[in-house]
């Protein structure tokens, strides 16, 4: 759904989805610093100023040219009955024309995980991608040990589809991930 100023809004069972704003700095800090130990090994190294207000502010205006720009949908989940912060899921890099795609990204605080709340995010994200954006294909990457990350997927109906070698930096290394993609007419394991 979208709402008058080109913002995007979209609500779960559990959670409401929406860009990042300046008022969730403080949150955004809380959970990111609660969390670190469990997301670093598997991002791309935090700058030194990563929790600072300026950065964050940064991350905002991006999210808003992005969403204007059609090239991102950035979105904070936040818990619908505390609204609480629970994490973001991304789609980026939207191609349109020939392509019709995106790629998926997603991060949850530690004590927000495995309660299924990235699971309901990504359905609502992936239905929201093929039916109001019209895309083609979402994809998304993992490193191959992230078992977590892996099951996630491929429970949101996204298929294995092979591995992209030193796909990003984590932790200042390159490394190799593994890639899904989940297609919005999927034949594939449907016997014709």
């Amino acid at each position: 759904m979208l709402t008058r100023r080109n913002r995007i809004r979209i609500e779960t069972e559990r959670l409401t989805l929406r860009p990042p704003a300046h008022s969730d700095f403080r949150d955004w800090v809380a959970l990111r610093e609660a969390s670190a130990e469990f997301l670093i090994p598997w991002e791309p190294a935090w700058a030194t100023d990563h929790l600072s207000r300026k950065a964050f502010t940064n991350r905002v205006y991006w999210a808003q040219r992005s969403v204007t720009g059609g090239t991102a949908v950035p979105l904070f989940l936040h818990e619908r009955k505390s609204k609480s912060l629970l994490g973001a899921i991304t789609l980026d890099n939207v191609q349109r024309g020939p392509s019709q795609s995106a790629t998926l990204g997603y991060w949850v605080g530690e004590k927000h995980a495995r309660k299924g709340y990235m699971t309901e995010a990504i359905a609502a994200v992936v239905h929201y991608a093929f039916q109001t954006m019209d895309l083609s294909r979402i994809q998304a990457a993992c490193l191959k040990e992230n078992t977590a990350s892996r099951g996630l997927l491929e429970k949101c109906g996204f298929k294995y589809e092979g591995v992209a070698q030193s796909y990003l930096q984590i932790n200042g290394r390159w490394r190799n991930h593994v890639l899904y993609a989940n297609l919005r007419a999927d034949r594939r394991g449907v016997k014709g």
